[in-house]
């Protein structure tokens, strides 16, 4: 199997990218849509689905809402992380405060992000 894909979560990542939250929706259409790379909306890595992915830069943007937080989610974010940096990702994540609060700083650090990939 790709480590890239996992067929069982398909359906869940396609049901994520029709129901994105309005931090993601911002995000997306507001800025990661007409960067001049190829970005993925919800994609399956092995048994995660992550928020954003360019693979260009092998990079994973991730918008955390407030169970992110807790101490469980906490947690999960560290082994999936882990992971993902195993594979040779970078993560990135923001709350979605930052979204809201400080979206063109968010968009600024990504840029920069894809400015030292390339």
């Amino acid at each position: 199997m790709n480590q890239f894909n996992n067929p069982k979560l398909t359906n869940n990542a396609k049901s994520l990218r029709k129901g994105m939250t309005k931090e993601e929706r911002h995000l997306w259409y507001d800025f990661l849509k007409a960067l001049p790379v190829t970005v993925h909306r919800q994609k399956v890595i092995g048994s995660y689905i992550v928020d954003f992915y360019i693979a260009k830069q092998k990079l994973v943007i991730e918008l955390d809402g407030s169970q992110h937080y807790e101490a469980d989610g906490v947690k999960k974010d560290i082994e999936r992380d882990d992971y993902l940096q195993s594979q040779g990702l970078t993560i990135l994540r923001y709350s979605n405060a930052d979204i809201n609060l400080r979206f063109q700083d968010v968009c600024r650090d990504i840029w920069c992000h894809l400015l030292i990939e390339e």
